[in-house]
């Protein structure tokens, strides 16, 4: 097995694990997990909601997310911000294709990969990211776990 099989193997791996953090979130419409891998070390991850101390509510009467939910990035980059580890040349897994706020915050954490399962109805955050020189993988697992 050569290093790009491995690779892709591990990709696959922490993108499920990303997809089961995602059952950590409190929110109705969609449940978002990432987790942030640097020398094979899970450094952080998130999930989707509301900010610490909030109720654990996320969309209003209507059904729309409130404005200040986080994303599942914006989580783990801020968790990782209040560790004593740093992102700079790690890999973030998402179970969602980021945002472009989301892309903005992974290029200034100076991760360097985003390995990504479903694809977001915008494509803004992940060509702002590629722009940036980001290695950006869409890993479809959900599809690949069908095929298994």
């Amino acid at each position: 097995m050569d290093q790009q099989q491995k690779q892709e193997i591990l990709d696959s791996r922490y993108l499920r694990m990303a997809k089961i953090w995602a059952e950590n979130s409190y929110c109705r419409r969609r449940r978002v997990g990432a987790i942030i891998v640097k020398d094979s070390m899970i450094i952080s991850d998130g999930f989707n909601g509301t900010p610490s101390g909030f109720e654990n509510v996320c969309e209003d009467e209507s059904g729309h997310t409130k404005a200040y939910v986080l994303h599942a990035e914006a989580n783990a980059i801020t968790k990782v911000a209040r560790s004593n580890n740093s992102s700079d040349g790690a890999t973030l897994y998402v179970t969602a294709s980021p945002c472009i706020e989301c892309a903005k915050l992974i290029i200034q954490s100076g991760i360097k990969r985003v390995v990504f399962d479903e694809m977001y109805r915008l494509c803004d955050g992940i060509d702002l990211l590629q722009r940036a020189g980001i290695e950006t993988i869409h890993l479809d697992i959900s599809k690949r776990e069908t095929e298994e």
